[in-house]
């Protein structure tokens, strides 16, 4: 069913030829870097969310199995919702220095961004 799925082949053109096999491009996982590797950055952002802020989580390279495991992590350790989406972690509410020292104290390389 996924492998005839309409909307990986918007852009396709009509085929003539009978023996024509449409394959749809498979995004390979990238490897995940060890955490003294990364280099990430901590934002907190509030737009298009009703006013709310929200602590961002950018520059993560890797699976997205480990990035939505980092992401419980960090939303277990804070006590907060959020979501692991788009490769960035997205915690709810302004958790910016806790969510440095948790990844810092983690082996991960990162500061704080933006305002």
């Amino acid at each position: 069913m996924a492998d005839n799925d309409w909307k990986t082949r918007l852009g396709m053109v009509y085929s003539t030829d009978p023996d024509f096999k449409y394959e749809t491009e498979r995004q390979a996982d990238r490897p995940t870097l060890p955490p003294a590797q990364q280099e990430l950055r901590v934002w907190l952002d509030r737009k298009q969310r009703g006013g709310k802020i929200v602590t961002l989580v950018r520059g993560f390279v890797g699976s997205d199995a480990d990035l939505e495991e980092l992401a419980r992590m960090l939303k277990t350790r804070c006590g907060v919702g959020g979501a692991a989406k788009a490769g960035e972690i997205i915690i709810q509410g302004d958790h910016r220095d806790r969510v440095v020292e948790l990844l810092t104290r983690g082996g991960y390389r990162c500061k704080k961004a933006g305002n």
